[in-house]
């Protein structure tokens, strides 16, 4: 067998509720029965270019803050914009959202910047919209196994 796929997570969660959803994504990511695929879990202010040019597929999460995605996981794309640029078009990728209300803003801003770098939406974003429901984690974990397994399939 060849060398293990690196699935990168790079989440903001700076609450507790947020910190569940990003270790529920973590947990269906390294599902037992996904042996190939080494997975990484970074706070965007820990991630940086280096991260990304070593992955085989990142799974962003953030939060909803004014409309907009988390400062943090804009620093993250400030600093790996350039470095990346050229490096890891075609990069698969999806991501998940905290949305205290409806994560257009937040949405549009992700895809405009991973538009620019050229990254391969895998799987569709998942929104956890309103107040915070049991059903997020469940979500989480599926969107976790589901870019794990696909990548170890290398269906992605």
């Amino acid at each position: 067998m060849g060398r293990k796929k690196k699935l990168l997570i790079v989440s903001h969660a700076p609450s507790p509720n947020t910190r569940t959803l990003r270790d529920a994504v973590a947990q269906g990511a390294g599902h037992k029965d996904i042996e190939n695929v080494e997975v990484t879990v970074l706070a965007p202010l820990d991630a940086g270019p280096d991260d990304v040019l070593a992955c085989d597929a990142i799974i962003l999460g953030t939060t909803e803050n004014l409309g907009y995605m988390s400062g943090a996981l804009k620093d993250f794309f400030d600093r790996s914009y350039y470095p990346c640029l050229e490096k890891t078009q075609a990069l698969p990728f999806a991501y998940y959202i905290r949305a205290g209300h409806d994560g257009t803003g937040t949405r549009r801003a992700i895809e405009s910047i991973t538009t620019g770098l050229k990254w391969r939406l895998v799987q569709e974003p998942l929104i956890c919209r309103g107040e915070f429901q049991a059903k997020f984690v469940d979500q989480c974990e599926e969107l976790g196994l589901s870019i794990a397994a696909s990548l170890e399939a290398a269906i992605i």
